[in-house]
């Protein structure tokens, strides 16, 4: 039997998909949900897949980049135009289109690198949080509406 918890982060993010045909090539935002789903065989010695703070202290900041930030394909020449100030929220992906099904593998790639090092966090009050290396991160879902979600993931 498998045990599986779903830690869940809210981000505001904009993207242009330079290769639609439609509305969304232009300049647009989402109010995006982010579902990480770990699964494991055993409970730890807290009886816990892993504590939900120590996914929250993994990618808490790597998340925070994509809050209030747009994306765009490097190959846009829409990229010229934006003023200065406005770079410093802008993520930039090389040859392709900022999906929703490129930022759920995006971040999985992150979150299943910090579970494969073992990561370990320490929240502010000083207390340590781990990320146990034997977790399996099954899948990264990214809401783009109400109606619309896009998964990355190995089951």
């Amino acid at each position: 039997m498998i045990y599986r918890v779903c830690k869940s982060f809210e981000i505001e993010s904009g993207h242009m998909l330079s290769k639609h045909p439609g509305r969304c090539r232009l300049p647009h935002g989402h109010s995006r949900r982010i579902d990480i789903v770990i699964a494991s065989e055993k409970l730890d010695g807290n009886d816990m897949v892993c504590d939900f703070k120590a996914l929250k202290l993994a990618v808490e900041d790597y998340l925070d980049q994509y809050d209030h930030a747009l994306m765009v394909n490097g190959n846009d020449p829409f990229i010229e135009t934006l003023p200065e100030q406005y770079r410093a929220r802008l993520i930039v992906l090389d040859n392709e289109d900022p999906t929703t099904e490129v930022l759920a593998r995006r971040i999985y790639e992150y979150v299943s690198a910090q579970i494969k090092a073992g990561g370990s966090y320490t929240d502010p009050s000083g207390n340590r949080f781990t990320l146990p290396t034997h977790l399996v991160l099954e899948r990264l879902r990214v809401s783009e509406t109400s109606t619309s979600w896009a998964e990355y993931g190995t089951r």
